[in-house]
């Protein structure tokens, strides 16, 4: 998840900016002198459907394009900016491709995903060579017995699972202090865009290596903001899906009530591709149950540039004030949906939710020591519950915690049990956040809600940790468990920030096509330049 203002603020109160400033036009002190890299990759932002044609005509095969990613990712992430987003590669890829190649020869395509390489985060279980850790070293060496239903998925749609990708250890579910990206098992990821900034977390290593043109597509996970965030930084579109929707099991976890995978992408239609494969209902996870006549067969569907005309739109008002030039763009951002035909009205959503924050973090911790000894008890990990993993990171301090520490995992430890009244009273206050969004946007006739996704990204800092000007909106649709897409909607000092758009439960066809719409009237993602410092030239 994403703590860094959500377990830090306390509540969602702290994450609304009070300063009011007068907009201004947004310069880079930036050149293309600063990059790191001359950046020439012939595959660089290519879609899913441009390499499936490449495949078809004979072009190129799943084998040429395997052996290009893994090229890439040895130029850019183990040599040259180092991006450290990759955290350990598939021994197994180039068989996979090679196996995808012979049945695309015999005429057999399973679908769009046939051959294209796919990153996951590593929190996420292959049966396979590869471990599964959450990034921490007391996990090192659990190889998963079985796939998790997700990667079962897309093993079956025929993708080359590439890697898998670093990540906020335990899914920034550790310390109130952590470095988003920082793992014991993986290291520091960096930000594309200028490299001594935060990539955001947790989903930190799959962000940076979409972003990077590392792989096509790549899977993250969320508690609370931890594919939004990642996904902002790194100029992405990044969805967090119904909670439901698509299967946890086989994923580390840290809250039923709020977890979920969800697509990581450098466009919306390789978002709904990656959705439409991922779906699915789950005998080992009961919640994937509710989503019975609620899903959608192909989300690809429902992408038209016409999208927003006609809809209403609320806009969540606290975000007009703050820093000037994130200000600036989300007041572009609204004007272009009032452009393209949407109605908008102002909405307080964030102080309607004020209360509500706390108690949320509350069950996390409660869901958080559950859900890891029931994942630890049938791993192939050396700890088998969340007592052993204190204890060993204790044991190992040097390794585990030399920049933070792990009072998470220790104030988690201190809970008792679901049966709990503490736990059944949070869990109740937490889930009126659907009833607060859902009379809010009926209350006002709305299709959808708007928001900056979060402010600028502050820079890597492992001795005090993240810090950020604002602007954060992933918290109401985690708490609530309701679908959550961002969409790049500019830069700042060649600095990505992005539009959040969330609906209500299972209305991911409404805040895919609305972002596909303002996508695709603006056109706003841009590749990033490997720039090696925010210290340019000026001395700043």
């Amino acid at each position: 998840m994403n703590r860094r203002n959500f377990i830090k603020k306390g509540s969602l109160a702290g994450i609304i900016s009070t300063l009011s400033l007068p907009a201004v036009a947004a310069i880079s002190p930036f050149n293309d002198t600063e990059s790191s890299i001359k950046d020439d990759f012939e595959l660089n932002e290519t879609t899913i459907d441009s390499l499936q044609k490449m495949m078809q005509s004979g072009q190129l095969s799943a084998l040429q394009l395997t052996k290009m990613y893994l090229k890439r990712i040895e130029k850019l992430d183990k040599s040259g900016p180092k991006l450290n987003a990759v955290i350990e590669l598939n021994p197994d890829a180039l068989t996979i491709a090679t196996t995808m190649d012979e049945e695309r020869k015999m005429g057999k395509v399973r679908g769009k995903l046939h051959g294209i390489p796919v990153l996951i985060k590593d929190n996420i279980n292959t049966a396979d060579k590869m471990q599964t850790t959450a990034g921490a070293l007391a996990l090192e060496g659990n190889i998963a017995s079985k796939d998790a239903f997700i990667v079962k998925k897309l093993r079956e749609a025929g993708a080359v699972i590439l890697g898998k990708t670093n990540l906020s250890e335990w899914a920034n579910f550790r310390s109130t202090r952590s470095s988003s990206g920082w793992s014991s098992r993986g290291g520091q990821t960096k930000n594309p865009y200028i490299l001594d900034r935060s990539p955001s977390g947790s989903s930190s290593g799959s962000g940076t290596a979409v972003s990077a043109n590392l792989c096509v597509v790549a899977i993250g996970t969320e508690t609370n903001g931890s594919i939004i965030a990642p996904s902002s930084y790194s100029g992405l579109v990044g969805l967090k899906p119904t909670v439901g929707l698509l299967s946890r099991s086989g994923i580390i976890p840290i809250s039923k009530t709020q977890d979920t995978a969800g697509p990581m992408t450098r466009n919306v239609s390789d978002a709904a591709i990656l959705l439409t494969i991922l779906t699915g209902v789950d005998e080992n996870d009961v919640v994937t149950k509710e989503s019975v006549g609620k899903s959608q067969k192909d989300y690809t569907s429902f992408l038209t540039k016409d999208a927003i005309s006609g809809k209403k739109i609320g806009i969540e008002k606290s975000f007009l004030t703050g820093h000037e030039a994130v200000v600036e763009l989300y007041k572009k951002a609204i004007e272009k949906f009032k452009e393209l035909g949407a109605e908008v009205v102002e909405i307080g959503l964030l102080e309607e939710l004020k209360s509500v924050g706390g108690a949320s973090y509350t069950i996390l911790q409660y869901e958080f020591k559950d859900g890891v000894n029931t994942y630890l008890a049938t791993a192939n990990a050396k700890v088998k519950t969340l007592q052993e993993v204190v204890d060993f990171n204790t044991q190992n301090e040097a390794a585990t915690m030399p920049y933070f520490k792990q009072e998470i995992l220790q104030s988690s430890l201190k809970t008792t049990n679901l049966e709990s009244i503490a736990y059944k009273d949070a869990l109740t206050k937490t889930l009126s956040s659907r009833k607060i969004m859902n009379d809010l946007m009926a209350k006002n006739k709305l299709d959808a809600i708007i928001g900056t996704s979060y402010g600028i990204p502050g820079c890597i800092d492992l001795f005090n940790g993240d810090y950020s000007d604002g602007f954060y909106f992933a918290s109401p649709a985690a708490m609530a468990g309701y679908p959550h897409i961002t969409v790049p909607m500019g830069k700042i000092h060649e600095l990505p920030i992005g539009l959040s758009i969330m609906a209500g439960a299972y209305q991911e066809p409404m805040v895919l096509s609305l972002a596909f719409a303002f996508e695709q009237a603006t056109l706003h993602r841009a590749a990033p330049k490997f720039i090696k410092s925010s210290n340019f030239s000026s001395g700043i």
